[in-house]
């Protein structure tokens, strides 16, 4: 079949490089506009389009594909379209442009985890199982009938990085499957149980901080949903520390929660929460670079009895 390919994300990346090596063709990739990057603010493309551009692939990128998108996209002789991370909402007029109408490849076992931000949400609930389903897109936010999903397994020490790595790679091998079935007129629409729904929003920066009232493992599993894109976060007074990893320990200091109880080379950084404390890992101060805790300590002192966050 011929696809229209939109996405925007490392997982849509993969995703599509699954359906450029299948028997069906890509006649055109939709991606979001290139966006302002650093210090100099120059205008940096979405991975995704260089790999269209390398495959020779025509590249749509609409600022609102609902109001900019729809002639040009009616005017492509394309089978179906398929979505993967793009970003944006698509309206009634652009789902029913392709015969086929438009699948798309979600990061979660639907209805769990609709919404912007499934991966996230997997790894901050501490779900052992997570996965991916092909849905067929309405114009409700991932509430359409699912055609084929596949269970992925979360390990510990996953982040949000290798998770979706292990999810775009399933999705992509789903997505060919799923063209070929609707292909072959091999389907079978099943619709969601709205009882079992459940949704994710987008990650803020107020999502970040961390909450030392909190459980250790809660933590840990926050930091592992926001590493290594964002990292969560502490304030030391009018410093944020960004964080990349945390470990749980013991402590049965009886002291305020948010306390940093240890802080040296040696013992590295460990911080008092609900019911016990963490250890950060890897941290990165404002300007530096990402680096061990103890590492970080052998160059700068932190004292203990400080609240973090305070």
């Amino acid at each position: 079949m011929k696809v229209i390919f939109l996405g925007t994300q490392e997982f849509s990346c993969i995703c599509l490089e699954y359906i450029l090596k299948s028997k069906h063709k890509v006649v055109a990739v939709v991606t979001q506009p290139d966006k302002p990057s650093g210090r100099g603010h120059k205008l940096v493309e979405p991975k995704i389009k260089a790999i269209a551009k390398q495959n020779n692939i025509p590249v749509y990128q609409f600022e609102k594909i609902r109001r900019d998108g729809v002639e040009d996209l009616k005017k492509i002789d394309a089978d179906i379209m398929v979505t993967a991370s793009y970003g944006q909402i698509l309206s009634q007029e652009i789902i029913d442009i392709c015969p086929h109408k438009i699948i798309n490849v979600h990061a979660s076992l639907l209805p769990k985890y609709r919404g912007a931000s499934p991966i996230q949400y997997a790894l901050m609930n501490g779900d052992k199982v997570t996965g991916v389903t092909i849905m067929r897109t309405e114009a409700g936010i991932d509430t359409g009938d699912m055609l084929i999903s596949s269970k992925v397994q979360i390990d510990d020490d996953d982040n949000f990085e290798t998770l979706t790595q292990k999810l775009a790679h399933e999705g992509g091998q789903l997505a060919v499957k799923a063209l070929d079935m609707i292909q072959e007129g091999n389907v079978v629409w099943i619709p969601q149980n709205e009882k079992e729904a459940t949704f994710t929003k987008m990650i803020k920066i107020e999502d970040t901080i961390l909450d030392f009232n909190k459980s250790a493992k809660q933590l840990v599993n926050l930091t592992r949903a926001l590493s290594p894109n964002l990292g969560a976060k502490f304030n030391i007074g009018e410093i944020t520390y960004k964080v990349f990893k945390l470990s749980e320990t013991i402590s049965q200091l009886q002291v305020p929660n948010g306390t940093i109880i240890e802080s040296s080379p040696k013992k590295g950084l460990v911080i008092k929460c609900q019911n016990g404390a963490v250890e950060v890992e890897e941290l990165q101060a404002p300007g530096g670079k990402i680096m061990t805790a103890k590492s970080f300590l052998n160059g700068k002192k932190i004292e203990t009895g400080i609240i973090v966050n305070a």
